[in-house]
């Protein structure tokens, strides 16, 4: 236990005692803040991909489907921390700084609510296109085809892609910590690598990879309970 009485080693351990706990703290803030706010956008937007094409339940016109899969395509083409360079301006409009978790939550939020209609998406074309026949059949409403039967229908899919957009989420927010955002990805990054503090570095990676596994496999439970075809047999 030698290397505790090391002054490298202490200093290391008062770093993680004191900034840790608020740098996890502020992760899961703006995890589940980010999260929220990309499913706000990107849920609508993945089911109007699904239902506005040419032979859903509420076609659009061809114009828009265009633009909506082009608007989704480029988002998720540009790697995040150039498109997080790009729209920090923005933040600064919106909550008047560039820096800290705050301000990442507008580039975060605009990088997760693609991949998050992407993921909708697939979560619904899964849905048994009979189910839906037979509730056009019995005059059903748009609207209520997609509120009581393939939301429903696609619920274990859903919950699958809510968990890893959520660790994708968690990922782009390490990231941020690069260029000022906080949380863990701060704490890795500045007080870790670019200062040469190994056991900082390792800790909060360390963190970063358990809270991937636990929100991963919360979601993978929910997932499992959800599905009826699992229940029947």
């Amino acid at each position: 236990m030698e290397f505790l009485h090391n002054p490298k080693i202490l200093e290391q351990l008062q770093i993680l005692q004191s900034e840790l706990p608020f740098g996890l703290w502020e992760t899961l803030y703006a995890l589940l803040l980010e999260t929220a706010l990309a499913y706000l956008i990107g849920l609508p937007l993945g089911v109007l991909l699904v239902t506005g094409e040419k032979g859903g339940v509420r076609p659009l016109p061809g114009w828009v489907m265009k633009l909506l899969n082009l608007t989704v395509n480029l988002l998720r083409s540009v790697p995040f921390l150039i498109l997080m360079i790009v729209v920090l301006p923005l933040s600064k409009i919106l909550v008047g700084t560039r820096v800290g978790t705050v301000a990442t939550v507008v580039p975060m939020v605009i990088a997760a609510f693609p991949l998050v209609a992407r993921m909708v998406e697939s979560s619904l074309r899964e849905v048994d296109h009979g189910v839906i026949e037979a509730a056009e059949a019995m005059g059903a409403s748009a609207l209520q085809i997609v509120w009581k039967v393939i939301l429903p229908e696609a619920k274990p899919s859903l919950i699958s892609g809510a968990a890893i957009s959520m660790t994708t989420i968690l990922g782009y927010g390490a990231m941020a910590g690069i260029i000022g955002g906080g949380g863990l990805g701060k704490i890795a990054i500045n007080y870790g690598y670019y200062n040469f503090k190994n056991l900082v570095m390792w800790a909060a990676v360390l963190a970063l990879i358990l809270l991937v596994q636990i929100f991963q496999t919360i979601g993978t439970k929910l997932a499992t309970a959800c599905d009826k075809r699992l229940r029947h047999k």
